[in-house]
Protein backbone atom coordinates (compact mmCIF):
# COMPACT_ATOMS: atom_id res chain seq x y z
CA UNK A 1 0.00 0.00 0.00
CA UNK A 2 2.72 2.63 1.06
CA UNK A 3 4.51 1.59 -2.48
CA UNK A 4 1.16 2.31 -4.60
CA UNK A 5 1.32 5.67 -2.31
CA UNK A 6 4.06 6.54 -3.56
CA UNK A 7 3.46 5.57 -7.18
CA UNK A 8 0.94 8.16 -7.27
CA UNK A 9 2.23 10.62 -5.81
CA UNK A 10 4.97 10.75 -8.00
CA UNK A 11 2.84 10.42 -11.05
CA UNK A 12 1.04 13.50 -9.69
CA UNK A 13 4.57 15.60 -9.47
CA UNK A 14 5.26 14.56 -12.98
CA UNK A 15 2.08 15.77 -13.93
CA UNK A 16 2.45 19.18 -11.80
CA UNK A 17 6.12 19.41 -13.91
CA UNK A 18 4.32 19.45 -17.14
CA UNK A 19 1.78 22.02 -16.36
CA UNK A 20 4.19 24.07 -15.21
CA UNK A 21 6.18 23.84 -17.92
CA UNK A 22 3.19 24.64 -20.14
CA UNK A 23 2.55 28.11 -18.40
CA UNK A 24 6.42 29.25 -18.81
CA UNK A 25 6.19 28.51 -22.13
CA UNK A 26 3.09 30.72 -22.01
CA UNK A 27 5.07 33.72 -20.31
CA UNK A 28 8.19 33.06 -22.38
CA UNK A 29 6.14 33.16 -25.56
CA UNK A 30 4.42 36.52 -25.26
CA UNK A 31 2.03 36.94 -28.16
CA UNK A 32 1.93 36.23 -32.06
CA UNK A 33 5.03 35.16 -33.61
CA UNK A 34 6.93 35.34 -30.83
CA UNK A 35 4.87 33.09 -28.89
CA UNK A 36 4.77 30.68 -31.49
CA UNK A 37 8.57 30.44 -31.62
CA UNK A 38 9.00 30.28 -28.05
CA UNK A 39 6.22 27.44 -28.11
CA UNK A 40 8.52 25.63 -30.57
CA UNK A 41 11.68 25.85 -28.58
CA UNK A 42 10.33 24.01 -25.53
CA UNK A 43 8.34 21.56 -27.62
CA UNK A 44 11.22 19.12 -27.20
CA UNK A 45 11.12 19.92 -23.25
CA UNK A 46 7.33 19.31 -22.94
CA UNK A 47 6.97 16.12 -25.15
CA UNK A 48 9.87 14.59 -23.08
CA UNK A 49 8.27 15.67 -19.70
CA UNK A 50 4.40 14.14 -21.81
CA UNK A 51 6.64 10.98 -22.51
CA UNK A 52 7.73 10.21 -19.26
CA UNK A 53 4.31 10.72 -17.35
CA UNK A 54 2.90 8.30 -19.73
CA UNK A 55 5.79 5.61 -19.39
CA UNK A 56 5.54 5.75 -15.72
CA UNK A 57 1.58 5.33 -15.89
CA UNK A 58 1.88 2.05 -18.69
CA UNK A 59 4.43 0.81 -16.13
CA UNK A 60 1.92 1.34 -13.29
CA UNK A 61 -0.76 -0.47 -15.21
CA UNK A 62 1.16 -3.40 -15.47
CA UNK A 63 2.08 -3.13 -11.86
CA UNK A 64 -1.29 -3.01 -10.56
CA UNK A 65 -2.87 -5.44 -13.16
CA UNK A 66 -0.04 -8.14 -12.37
CA UNK A 67 -1.10 -7.53 -8.13
CA UNK A 68 -4.72 -7.36 -9.09
CA UNK A 69 -4.67 -10.98 -11.35
CA UNK A 70 -2.87 -12.55 -8.90
CA UNK A 71 -4.72 -11.32 -6.50
CA UNK A 72 -8.19 -12.99 -8.05
CA UNK A 73 -6.58 -16.42 -8.86
CA UNK A 74 -6.00 -16.20 -4.94
CA UNK A 75 -9.75 -15.41 -4.30
CA UNK A 76 -10.80 -17.66 -7.42
CA UNK A 77 -8.83 -20.86 -7.66
CA UNK A 78 -10.86 -22.92 -9.45
CA UNK A 79 -10.54 -21.26 -12.66
CA UNK A 80 -6.82 -22.73 -12.42
CA UNK A 81 -5.90 -25.07 -9.46
CA UNK A 82 -2.57 -25.80 -10.87
CA UNK A 83 -0.22 -23.35 -9.08
CA UNK A 84 2.53 -24.39 -11.85
CA UNK A 85 0.19 -23.22 -14.76
CA UNK A 86 -1.05 -20.67 -12.95
CA UNK A 87 2.25 -19.03 -12.71
CA UNK A 88 3.17 -19.75 -16.10
CA UNK A 89 -0.02 -17.99 -17.46
CA UNK A 90 0.99 -14.86 -15.23
CA UNK A 91 4.36 -14.85 -16.67
CA UNK A 92 2.71 -14.72 -20.71
CA UNK A 93 0.33 -12.14 -19.56
CA UNK A 94 2.81 -9.89 -18.10
CA UNK A 95 6.30 -10.98 -19.02
CA UNK A 96 6.56 -12.11 -22.28
CA UNK A 97 6.17 -15.79 -21.52
CA UNK A 98 5.19 -18.71 -23.86
CA UNK A 99 1.75 -18.83 -25.06
CA UNK A 100 -0.71 -20.71 -23.04
CA UNK A 101 -3.38 -20.52 -25.78
CA UNK A 102 -2.73 -18.96 -29.37
CA UNK A 103 -6.57 -18.72 -30.17
CA UNK A 104 -6.66 -15.84 -27.38
CA UNK A 105 -3.55 -14.15 -28.45
CA UNK A 106 -5.42 -13.27 -31.38
CA UNK A 107 -8.55 -11.42 -29.50
CA UNK A 108 -8.87 -8.18 -29.47
CA UNK A 109 -9.33 -6.82 -25.67
CA UNK A 110 -12.83 -6.21 -25.76
CA UNK A 111 -13.52 -9.62 -27.39
CA UNK A 112 -11.25 -11.46 -24.35
CA UNK A 113 -13.21 -8.98 -21.56
CA UNK A 114 -16.57 -10.05 -23.26
CA UNK A 115 -15.56 -13.82 -22.59
CA UNK A 116 -14.23 -13.30 -19.07
CA UNK A 117 -17.61 -12.21 -18.26
CA UNK A 118 -20.08 -14.35 -20.42
CA UNK A 119 -22.31 -17.28 -19.51
CA UNK A 120 -21.10 -19.94 -22.20
CA UNK A 121 -17.55 -19.14 -20.76
CA UNK A 122 -16.31 -22.55 -19.25
CA UNK A 123 -12.35 -22.15 -19.24
CA UNK A 124 -10.32 -20.07 -17.05
CA UNK A 125 -12.20 -16.72 -16.86
CA UNK A 126 -8.94 -14.96 -14.40
CA UNK A 127 -6.79 -15.56 -17.16
CA UNK A 128 -8.93 -14.17 -20.00
CA UNK A 129 -9.70 -10.90 -17.79
CA UNK A 130 -6.22 -10.43 -17.13
CA UNK A 131 -4.77 -10.59 -21.12
CA UNK A 132 -7.79 -8.21 -21.68
CA UNK A 133 -7.03 -5.61 -19.26
CA UNK A 134 -2.84 -6.47 -20.73
CA UNK A 135 -4.08 -6.09 -24.35
CA UNK A 136 -6.29 -2.86 -23.40
CA UNK A 137 -3.40 -0.57 -21.90
CA UNK A 138 -1.79 -1.99 -25.22
CA UNK A 139 -3.92 -0.96 -27.80
CA UNK A 140 -4.92 2.28 -25.71
CA UNK A 141 -1.24 3.68 -25.67
CA UNK A 142 -0.33 1.99 -28.94
CA UNK A 143 2.14 -0.75 -27.75
CA UNK A 144 1.08 -3.41 -30.12
CA UNK A 145 4.93 -3.82 -31.02
CA UNK A 146 6.00 -3.53 -27.12
CA UNK A 147 7.41 0.03 -26.96
CA UNK A 148 6.13 3.18 -26.65
CA UNK A 149 5.39 5.89 -29.12
CA UNK A 150 8.36 8.19 -28.93
CA UNK A 151 6.38 11.25 -28.55
CA UNK A 152 3.45 10.78 -25.98
CA UNK A 153 1.03 13.57 -28.46
CA UNK A 154 0.41 10.72 -30.69
CA UNK A 155 -1.40 9.02 -28.02
CA UNK A 156 -5.39 8.98 -29.63
CA UNK A 157 -7.70 10.29 -26.92
CA UNK A 158 -10.68 8.60 -28.19
CA UNK A 159 -8.79 5.56 -27.61
CA UNK A 160 -7.87 6.93 -23.54
CA UNK A 161 -11.25 7.30 -23.38
CA UNK A 162 -12.24 3.69 -24.46
CA UNK A 163 -9.82 2.65 -22.30
CA UNK A 164 -11.09 4.37 -18.98
CA UNK A 165 -14.57 3.34 -20.45
CA UNK A 166 -13.69 -0.49 -20.59
CA UNK A 167 -11.54 -0.68 -17.21
CA UNK A 168 -14.85 1.12 -15.30
CA UNK A 169 -17.28 -1.26 -16.65
CA UNK A 170 -14.87 -4.24 -15.72
CA UNK A 171 -14.98 -3.14 -11.86
CA UNK A 172 -18.68 -3.11 -12.26
CA UNK A 173 -19.20 -6.08 -13.72
CA UNK A 174 -16.58 -8.06 -10.79
CA UNK A 175 -19.14 -6.77 -8.48
CA UNK A 176 -22.44 -7.84 -10.07
CA UNK A 177 -22.37 -10.27 -12.65
CA UNK A 178 -23.04 -13.99 -11.26
CA UNK A 179 -23.62 -17.72 -12.21
CA UNK A 180 -26.33 -19.51 -12.59
CA UNK A 181 -26.71 -20.87 -9.12
CA UNK A 182 -26.33 -16.50 -8.12
CA UNK A 183 -22.63 -16.78 -7.28
CA UNK A 184 -20.26 -14.25 -8.45
CA UNK A 185 -18.29 -15.25 -11.25
CA UNK A 186 -15.45 -13.61 -9.06
CA UNK A 187 -14.70 -13.35 -6.00
CA UNK A 188 -12.98 -10.32 -4.72
CA UNK A 189 -14.06 -8.75 -1.77
CA UNK A 190 -15.04 -11.87 -0.46
CA UNK A 191 -13.78 -12.43 3.78
CA UNK A 192 -10.82 -14.20 4.46
CA UNK A 193 -11.06 -17.17 6.82
CA UNK A 194 -10.23 -14.23 9.59
CA UNK A 195 -13.54 -13.03 8.53
CA UNK A 196 -11.55 -9.67 7.56
CA UNK A 197 -12.26 -8.04 3.99
CA UNK A 198 -9.57 -7.66 0.93
CA UNK A 199 -10.38 -4.01 -0.37
CA UNK A 200 -7.21 -4.34 -2.11
CA UNK A 201 -8.84 -4.77 -5.25
CA UNK A 202 -10.52 -1.55 -5.11
CA UNK A 203 -7.31 0.50 -4.01
CA UNK A 204 -6.06 -1.01 -7.42
CA UNK A 205 -8.78 -0.29 -9.95
CA UNK A 206 -8.76 3.22 -8.50
CA UNK A 207 -5.11 3.51 -9.26
CA UNK A 208 -5.02 2.79 -12.70
CA UNK A 209 -8.47 4.86 -13.19
CA UNK A 210 -6.78 7.84 -11.91
CA UNK A 211 -4.13 7.35 -13.81
CA UNK A 212 -6.00 6.56 -17.07
CA UNK A 213 -7.86 9.72 -15.83
CA UNK A 214 -4.71 11.99 -15.52
CA UNK A 215 -3.65 10.83 -19.36
CA UNK A 216 -6.92 11.92 -20.68
CA UNK A 217 -6.74 15.98 -18.48
CA UNK A 218 -3.22 15.57 -20.61
CA UNK A 219 -4.81 15.30 -24.06
CA UNK A 220 -7.07 17.96 -23.54
CA UNK A 221 -10.59 15.64 -23.14
CA UNK A 222 -12.34 14.27 -20.59
CA UNK A 223 -13.78 10.97 -18.64
CA UNK A 224 -17.67 10.30 -19.37
CA UNK A 225 -20.19 9.71 -16.70
CA UNK A 226 -21.24 5.97 -17.40
CA UNK A 227 -24.22 4.11 -16.58
CA UNK A 228 -24.07 0.59 -16.87
CA UNK A 229 -26.91 -1.95 -17.27
CA UNK A 230 -27.19 -6.04 -17.34
CA UNK A 231 -28.94 -6.16 -20.65
CA UNK A 232 -27.73 -3.28 -23.11
CA UNK A 233 -23.68 -2.45 -21.78
CA UNK A 234 -20.84 -4.15 -23.92
CA UNK A 235 -17.23 -3.03 -23.75
CA UNK A 236 -15.99 -1.26 -27.02
CA UNK A 237 -13.13 -1.86 -29.29
CA UNK A 238 -10.36 0.24 -28.53
CA UNK A 239 -7.62 -0.46 -31.51
CA UNK A 240 -10.74 -0.32 -34.05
Amino acid sequence: MKNSAHRQANGRKAVRLFSLLLCFALLVGGCGASFQKARGKLEDMMTSTDVYILKYHVEGYMHSFEEFITRLYAKNPKYEKDLAVRKRKLQHIFHGGASMDPACDGMLSHELLTAAFAKETAGDRVYLLGLGLVKSIKEAYQLEDGSLLMTGLQIKLDRLQALHLNVSQVNWRLKTFRDESGGLLFLTNAADQDGSLNMGYEVLMTEVLTRITDDIYLRGGLVGKYVFSMSSTIFVGIAL
